[in-house]
């Protein structure tokens, strides 16, 4: 296999876990390259179910390194947590196989508050923000003010930075009605982690360079959903980085010529979890249903998905921002037993009828959107392993989302346990 990206098309959820998962298996080197523990990816292989913030997916795999990104930023705590979870499983989860860029920004305590308290004082305008500290460490990168892991083996120089930015971050808190905090309580939680985590801090480009120059292939996994992204997503419901594609190279520190596939995950109906904009979102009993059925609540957060029917007019702009070489098509088996099926393939807002969505603030808000209805299935193709095995519906609906999108689908998934997959010939 060559290097691959898997990223997801929508808001996120799509069910890249298990599609990192399924690739891992031709891959030898995996790594995250943006985000942090605001994504959860939820694993089912061989009857038990894992869920992984941080850590890549193919973990899981015997033989395989993981590397966590430049891109990424990293809360300690929850890293070296989930290192004890993984071990207490029996799963290999040392330095040898599990490595940290020395350019990975750290969440600190300030982080996490300073995301709080700005959002409960948002009230009714609320962004959705998980609380755990991601947009503030983002904001201390581009600051220039950020703690990198690596700045871990000087403590002197560490504690220089935290100093420094809570000059800023106290008076922010204050003003917003919380608690000061001090240097000294958040140097103490750091030398408690730092001895742990220093082992897994290394050469995180310089390793993957090494891997491609000998033909091994790498695998890059993005996390959220590209209708997240801070710059083209739904501004400003989004997350703090890029989640397209494209940010996998500067994410991990190679060429983006090194990048040779792209494959887009996409749910067979459209998900969102938290505040902002959904055309297609259903307050029905299909909406129902696809919730239920699908389980759909945040791994990550345990909050409700919102549910809807499949938005092609996002998806084309998914495909124009990524360029995915194929798509992995997730959750098909979740909408068996609905009579019929729409998908959105146009909007129409102040009497147009576009084909991608608008790029103004808000604007997402006032399209309405044009659906083409085909016929559903009642049967359970939750034991499909290939297309032929579909009923005729399940099957016209997969060729008219690769139609209407203009990529195939190299994945077409049919439960969440790793068999439970098709791989179209």
């Amino acid at each position: 296999m060559s290097n691959t990206v898997v990223m997801g098309a929508q808001w996120g959820d799509e069910g890249k876990g298990k599609i990192v998962d399924l690739l891992t298996e031709r891959a030898e080197a995996i790594v995250r390259f943006q985000g942090g523990n605001n994504a959860g990816h939820t694993l089912v292989v061989e009857g038990r179910t894992l869920i992984l913030h941080l850590i890549p997916s193919g973990i899981l795999h015997p033989g395989k390194i993981c590397l966590i990104g430049n891109g990424v930023v990293l809360d300690p705590a929850v890293f070296l947590k989930e290192v004890d979870t993984l071990i207490e499983k029996d799963v290999p989860a040392g330095p040898e196989r599990l490595m940290v860029s020395r350019r990975t920004h750290l969440i600190l305590p300030y982080h996490k508050a300073l995301d709080a308290a700005r959002e409960a004082a948002l009230a009714g305008g609320k962004i959705g923000t998980t609380g755990r500290g991601i947009g503030p460490c983002y904001e201390d990168k581009a600051s220039r003010v950020g703690v990198r892991a690596s700045d871990l083996a000087d403590m002197d120089l560490v504690r220089q930075k935290v100093e420094r930015a809570l000059t800023e971050k106290n008076a922010l808190l204050e003003m917003y009605g919380g608690e000061a905090i001090s240097a000294d309580s958040v140097m103490e939680g750091l030398e408690t982690l730092a001895e742990r985590l220093l082992p897994y801090i290394q050469d995180v480009p310089g390793t993957l360079g090494e891997y491609m120059d000998s033909g091994r292939s790498v695998l890059f996994e993005g996390a959220q959903g590209t209708f997240l992204d801070i710059d083209h997503g739904t501004y400003p419901f989004v997350t703090s980085s890029n989640t397209v594609a494209g940010n996998a190279a500067a994410g991990t520190g190679c060429a983006p010529s090194r990048l040779n596939e792209v494959v887009s995950v996409v749910k067979a109906y459209t998900t969102r979890v938290g505040s902002g904009p959904f055309p297609t979102e259903l307050d029905d009993a299909c909406g129902v249903h696809m919730g239920e059925k699908g389980a759909e609540f945040g791994a990550t957060t345990g909050r409700k998905r919102r549910c809807g029917w499949l938005d092609v007019v996002l998806l084309r702009e998914a495909v124009r921002l990524n360029g995915p070489t194929s798509l992995a098509l997730t959750k098909l088996d979740v909408l068996g037993g609905l009579d019929e099926l729409k998908i959105c393939t146009a909007y129409e807002y102040e009497g147009r009828t576009l084909d991608y969505p608008p790029q103004e603030q808000g604007a997402l808000e006032g399209v309405k959107p044009v659906y083409e209805t085909l016929p559903g299935w009642k049967e359970d193709i939750s034991e499909a392993r290939s297309l032929d095995d579909l009923p005729r519906a399940a099957r016209d609906y997969v060729a008219r989302i690769e139609e209407l999108a203009g990529v195939r689908c190299s994945v077409v998934s049919v439960g969440p346990g790793r068999e439970q997959t098709i791989i179209p010939g």
